[in-house]
């Protein structure tokens, strides 16, 4: 792999591209060139070829990509092989409907145990994941060892329970609260805030 930094959006695309070689072999078919991926993913096929040159040679010229072989590369690259346990903070109308989506059918992430205060809720299963009270979630964190966690509570409480997740060892969290939260530099935060990818797309729907 070459020493020269990923950039991060790259990085995002790599899921893409796995996930639609793995749909190309199941239909049968053996290589690709970056022409053929781009028409299928909609990513421009110089960008593509950019991005799997930061790996290395990983196709031949005249030939294309080998798919069983970038199936195999980016399986190993992104850990497809090894399930990554997620804890969920927030049984509310979002944090339910991951939780009948969970992620386990998409790829190896699984959402393994949530926490909530409705006391209705806890003890309960959705999506068969179990719901905690979240006055249990440093106990069971630690005791499950989990280092990824999705955030789905209320702004006003996000940053208090940021604070827990990071003291119980949650090294990344995938943000849907509007909060920017505050984390050590060894934590990683996603922020997916849906009502501003909605007004993003307003705005380019009107600028078209």
């Amino acid at each position: 792999m070459s020493e020269e930094k990923i950039p991060q959006a790259t990085v995002k695309r790599l899921p893409l591209y796995y996930r639609h070689l793995n749909l190309l072999h199941n239909q049968g078919k053996t290589r690709i060139s970056s022409r053929e991926l781009s028409e299928l993913i909609k990513v421009d096929s110089a960008t593509i070829r950019k991005d799997f040159s930061y790996f290395g040679e990983l196709g031949r010229k005249g030939y294309g990509y080998d798919i069983a072989h970038l199936i195999q590369f980016f399986r190993k690259l992104l850990d497809q092989d090894e399930i990554a346990s997620v804890a969920l903070i927030g049984v509310g109308n979002l944090g339910t409907a991951l939780l009948h989506y969970n992620f386990m059918k998409k790829g190896n992430t699984h959402i393994e145990l949530a926490f909530d205060t409705n006391e209705s809720k806890i003890g309960t299963t959705i999506g068969e994941v179990p719901i905690y009270h979240v006055d249990d979630l440093e106990k069971e964190i630690k005791r499950r060892g989990l280092k990824v966690a999705i955030l789905t509570v209320p702004a006003r409480v996000s940053q208090e329970v940021t604070d827990r997740l990071v003291d119980c060892g949650i090294e990344g969290i995938l943000n849907f609260t509007p909060s920017r939260l505050t984390v050590p530099n060894h934590v990683r935060v996603h922020h997916i805030d849906l009502s501003i990818e909605l007004q993003t797309l307003v705005y380019f729907l009107k600028q078209s």
